[in-house]
């Protein structure tokens, strides 16, 4: 070879493996949230507690999101993504126990395997105010407490899930064999619609074999919104439904209603009211309601200080703020001040 082109040549062997991995990136991505929480009625004694709590705002989490160009508008995908406890720096009941799939996306949409979030929980986020805050939001699973969390799957393992968007159309669609007859068979269909300031979706989901004392749980899920800027309106409901084995069938509505208002570019307020109709089964708690409200500050993009107080009560049973911890009273009241950064 003339030793004139020979560094050329040599250049050029290693461009190819660099042009290659130019298609392709790997992120690293989370939410730091960290809050400090009063609480009271935090034992059957009725005692209060002031602690550092992680997921104020959203759930503290972290995770690597990749993705590689495959040629003609296809690209491999990847995701995983774990629980962080920032109170205790603890990770979640399983490592990636958040999501760990890996897919195809293009023109078609964008199909995934493995563990994720459900079709649910995807679309009817947008049309929760609060986001699904673990303290404070009761879009995912009401009263928190007792028999009568009446939720929806929010993630799911085995699970085959797509999405798409065609213009103002967006439609999804999973289903989940199951790990085994404890954990259930999970299938769910959902359209939402955009359009300007208007949004609106709906979703259909079943769950089989639950759990040895549940046969079948359903849910409809509809959602929406509208932003007036500086305010928007959020409107959305659940009705679900679980038929036991044996014993009565398990019917409620929870309904919630919110806005958000950006008083200024850096200051939100957010209140939301969640209200669970507890119709036919036990009634532990008896159509519990939560109250909250939330004030953020933005000190960058990516950081935020917020103030959030909250007030929980039922008819009868017990309830809690939180959609997950043990409850002790018909009533429960909190306030807490975080900070939240994203990466």
């Amino acid at each position: 070879m003339n030793k004139t082109f020979q560094p050329l040549a040599a250049a050029c062997m290693l461009a190819v493996p660099l042009l290659a991995s130019a298609q392709s990136s790997v992120t690293v991505y989370g939410i730091a949230d960290a809050l400090v929480e009063y609480r009271n009625h935090m034992n059957a004694a009725g005692d209060s507690r002031v602690a550092v709590t992680s997921g104020g705002l959203n759930t503290s989490r972290w995770g690597l999101r990749g993705v590689e160009d495959l040629g003609g508008g296809l690209k491999a995908v990847f995701n995983l993504e774990g629980e962080v406890g920032f109170d205790t720096g603890a990770a979640g009941s399983s490592f990636w126990g958040r999501q760990a799939t890996v897919g195809l996306q293009g023109d078609f949409g964008r199909i995934v395997a493995g563990r994720s979030y459900t079709t649910a929980y995807d679309f009817i986020l947008p049309f929760d105010p609060m986001g699904y805050a673990p303290f404070y939001s009761w879009a995912t699973s009401a009263g928190a407490a007792g028999t009568r969390k009446d939720g929806m799957l929010t993630a799911a393992s085995n699970l085959i899930k797509y999405d798409g968007k065609f213009g103002p159309v967006k439609l999804g669609a999973s289903v989940a064999a199951g790990e085994g007859a404890a954990t259930g068979r999970y299938a769910a269909l959902a359209a939402g619609y955009d359009l300007d300031a208007f949004s609106a979706v709906l979703v259909l989901d079943q769950r089989d074999r639950q759990t040895g004392a549940v046969s079948k749980e359903q849910t409809v899920h509809w959602g929406l919104s509208y932003d007036m800027k500086p305010v928007k309106f959020f409107l959305a409901q659940r009705q679900y439904k679980k038929t036991p084995t044996s014993g009565a069938e398990q019917k409620s509505t929870l309904t919630w209603v919110g806005a958000t208002w950006s008083v200024t570019p850096v200051l939100d307020l957010t209140p939301a009211y969640y209200f669970q109709n507890v119709k036919t089964g036990p009634l532990t708690p008896d159509d519990p309601h939560l109250l909250a409200l939330r004030a953020k500050y933005a000190l960058s993009k990516r950081t935020w200080l917020y103030a959030v107080a909250s007030n929980a009560k039922a008819r009868s049973g017990v309830v809690s703020v939180s959609r997950d911890d043990a409850a002790f009273a018909d009533t429960q009241s909190s306030f807490g001040v975080g900070i939240q950064h994203r990466f």
